[in-house]
């Protein structure tokens, strides 16, 4: 699998969504940390007392991204790598990866910084047309072992 090009540049930006919820998550912390807004009563009382056990909407916002990200990355993750085994034109292939890519990164910048409607609306949309594309092409790919 590492010897293909598709496969390569799968992971390349594979990995760089995993980087960027990572990102997510350290933002998440700091923005408890800065915030005073812990989901544990022992991690308040750590840092100033169990009143700063309690919810903050930043930290909502930054946890809702989060989550957003796991439900469409994971999803991306699975239907890359099989994209990557039927066989795609490395061009095409790309193309799919760099669109999914870039519309879950805007998706995280609209979403951390409340940027106006519909930006993240489309941002979504956008980065959903790879994955639905894909999906497509993979169960042309496979519907005669059906």
């Amino acid at each position: 699998m590492l010897e293909s090009e598709v496969s390569m540049c799968f992971i390349f930006y594979s990995t760089l969504l995993i980087l960027k919820m990572f990102i997510i998550a350290i933002i998440t912390g700091q923005v408890r940390l800065r915030k005073k807004a812990f989901a544990n009563a022992e991690d308040a009382v750590r840092h100033g007392g169990v009143q700063y056990c309690r919810t903050d909407s930043y930290v909502d916002r930054c946890l809702r991204a989060h989550r957003n990200d796991m439900e469409n990355i994971f999803p991306f993750l699975f239907l890359g790598a099989v994209y990557s085994m039927t066989g795609p034109s490395y061009t095409v292939a790309r193309i799919h990866f760099l669109i999914f890519f870039l519309g879950r990164v805007v998706h995280s910048v609209a979403y951390l910084l409340a940027l106006k409607a519909p930006t993240r609306s489309l941002a979504y949309v956008i980065a959903q047309v790879p994955c639905v594309s894909m999906a497509i092409q993979i169960l042309m790919a496979v519907a005669s072992f059906a």
